[in-house]
């Protein structure tokens, strides 16, 4: 007797491609007698845009919602807005990559069938992804302050370079003359980090990246730490503003508050195929070692 799921399927508004893959779900699911949830405005979506029959399923109007499976169909920006919904739950999520990389969201559309006969067969395999938390000790922060990818602090476009004055479990470190600072984990490691020079790290590798962004000083190198570390920052800068990034949901702050970031006491579920390698994905999706001469 096939097990009885729910599916919480999320997606990205801004895409049309998706369309065939979203069917073919659709079809899965009802074969299945599977149970569905989605979030409002991709429900209106589906159902006005692309004019697909949306079977019954029940409206996510916030967070607050049950699943044993969250399905993202988009790229990873549309991975990154899934796994804040998802927050503590840990509910496993699916990754439909129907944008360009897809390095989060691994699985293709093309093999939707494949990869919900495996889902029901356990034939998948769960990864899980550390989380950033950061804290503000003189003010609430105003966006959601967990970030699966990256916290950056950045100038403002039209300032100049800031000073970020950072120190690790109360030890000064030194002080960044630079645009930002990124503090990465491994997953965020392919991401941000790495187009600023930042290394590459393998996941599960239980640390934290701090990769500075067009540095003043030539010395100035990526350091990385164990993320049971707590990394203190206080920023000043001409402007007497700076941004705070959580996979790029930015946010102003003014000069001189005190932020905390360590680990948070969560993390991202993430569903990958049976037998899926970091080092295949780095060769396929990066080109990672290519030689281009030919």
């Amino acid at each position: 007797m096939t097990k009885k799921l729910k599916f919480a399927l999320f997606g990205n508004v801004h895409q049309e491609r998706k369309s065939a893959a979203v069917q073919k779900f659709f079809a899965i699911a009802a074969e299945r007698k599977a149970e569905l949830a989605m979030p409002e405005p991709f429900f209106l979506f589906l159902r006005d845009n692309l004019k697909i029959h949306v079977p019954e399923c029940e409206i996510i109007r916030d967070n607050q919602f049950t699943a044993d499976y969250v399905v993202c169909m988009g790229g990873d920006g549309t991975f990154l807005d899934v796994a804040s919904r998802v927050g503590d739950k840990e509910i496993p999520i699916i990754g439909i990559n129907t944008g360009r990389l897809g390095f989060l969201a691994s699985f293709s559309p093309d093999h939707i069938e494949e990869t919900m006969a495996d889902i029901y067969a356990g034939n998948f395999g769960v990864e899980a992804h550390s989380v950033l938390n950061i804290s503000c000790d003189e003010m609430e922060l105003k966006d959601y302050p967990f970030a699966l990818n990256e916290i950056a602090i950045l100038k403002h476009d039209i300032s100049s370079m800031i000073s970020i004055h950072t120190d690790i479990n109360d030890e000064y470190l030194t002080t960044y003359q630079a645009d930002g600072l990124i503090i990465g984990t491994p997953t965020g490691s392919t991401a941000y980090s790495l187009s600023v020079g930042g290394p590459i790290i393998v996941p599960q590798s239980e640390t934290i990246s701090l990769t500075p962004v067009a540095p003043h000083s030539l010395n100035m190198r990526p350091l990385v730490v164990c993320d049971n570390s707590e990394i203190s920052l206080r920023v000043e800068s001409r402007s007497n503003s700076f941004l705070i990034s959580l996979d790029g949901r930015s946010q102003s702050y003014p000069d001189n508050i005190h932020l905390r970031i360590r680990k948070a006491p969560y993390s991202v579920k993430v569903v990958t195929r049976q037998g899926q390698s970091f080092f295949s994905t780095l060769r396929k999706k990066m080109m990672w070692g290519t030689d281009s001469r030919g």
